[in-house]
């Protein structure tokens, strides 16, 4: 049996990690609470497991401290802010709510951030708009870092760039966070730590065979990992890529053409008021219309019914709530030297 820990217990712990380490009581709170929902939510190497490697930025003076972003551009209902590299996080949080309250007056609002650090799991930020009734998108990519290979090449020459989106309906939202390679750069790494394989070829060599091995994509040269859609259908993985590059770095003006920072990440948003547009009840009756559709489709063999995107997310968000959440193994240990520099105990 797993060890669990109260969610309350663990994001206490994160905060004051972050906190002691640097980071702003505000942002410690903020940047803690994205990474507990992460694992909530069952994204285990988009929660906690990034605590250890943001404390490690922050001492290294990679992360910014404090301060506020920069705001290049400011219209009613697109926005433009320099994150400084300031916690990823906490800023996209920040344009979150900024975003939601424009929408709440326009119809709608984008923000787009340039020079942020890593912003973590992006569906734990989806049920902060969806509880208010709205529609958001949210997407990312790091211009210092290239893991993906565009279909048919060998080279990896831009990230994993998850999109994210969030609505209402009648009942639970629909919740989608994926990304646009077959698989995560996280996922490789945890994988090649722990001597696994990929359960298909999900990457390719540095001579550009197809490999289940996360050892050969992440080698030295390295290969790359493969679009969503893999060897067969990788054009349209390849293809949302890029349209992911052109919301987030062409958008904020600042990507992969110019110099590389180190780890951090640039970022789209879009946040939607349905009543704007044809009614927010309109809108609840035609999104609920079609989930209760697809739930009361038949299942074909293997399934023992059809979900709605994050229906299992949010399942295992509320059992971690009520019963604790249980860590991937190896979080906590990787936790412990910053438990004793910091001098922050570890959870019970």
């Amino acid at each position: 049996m797993s060890v669990r820990y109260p969610a309350a217990a663990l994001t206490e712990f994160a905060t004051a990690l972050l906190h002691r380490a640097g980071l702003d009581a505000d942002m410690a709170a903020t940047v803690a609470a994205i990474l507990i929902e992460g694992d909530l939510l069952g994204h285990t190497t988009h929660g906690l497991q990034l605590l250890a490697p943001y404390l490690g930025e922050i001492e290294r003076g990679t992360m910014t401290r404090s301060g506020e972003p920069r705001v290049l551009a400011d219209f009613p209902a697109a926005i433009t802010w320099d994150g400084l590299r300031l916690p990823g996080p906490w800023l996209t949080v920040r344009a979150l709510e900024l975003a939601a309250a424009r929408a709440k007056q326009n119809g709608t609002c984008t923000v787009v951030i340039r020079r942020s650090h890593h912003i973590a799991c992006l569906a734990a930020y989806l049920k902060r708009v969806t509880d208010q009734g709205l529609m958001v998108l949210l997407t990312c990519s790091d211009p210092t870092v290239a893991g993906v290979a565009p279909h048919g090449g060998r080279r990896n020459v831009y990230t994993p760039n998850p999109l994210a989106a969030g609505w209402p309906t009648d009942g639970d939202p629909v919740l989608l966070d994926i990304s646009m390679s077959i698989t995560t750069l996280g996922l490789a790494r945890r994988l090649l730590d722990e001597g696994g394989k990929f359960p298909g070829p999900w990457g390719v060599d540095a001579a550009g065979h197809p490999t289940d091995d996360p050892a050969r994509v992440l080698a030295d040269p390295p290969g790359a990992l493969l679009p969503m859609g893999g060897l067969d259908h990788g054009h349209k993985g390849y293809a949302l890529g890029l349209l992911v590059e052109a919301l987030t770095g062409g958008l904020a003006g600042y990507g992969r053409a110019d110099p590389k920072e180190g780890w951090g990440a640039t970022v789209f948003m879009q946040v939607l008021e349905p009543a704007l547009f044809g009614g927010r009840d309109d809108f609840i009756r035609q999104t609920s219309h079609l989930a209760a559709a697809c739930r009361a489709t038949p299942p074909r063999p293997g399934f023992e019914r059809v979900r709605l995107p994050g229906e299992t997310a949010l399942r295992r968000r509320a059992d971690q709530l009520a019963h604790g959440v249980a860590l991937y193994p190896g979080i906590m240990a990787a936790l412990n030297p910053w438990s004793g520099k910091l001098g922050v105990p570890l959870p019970r």
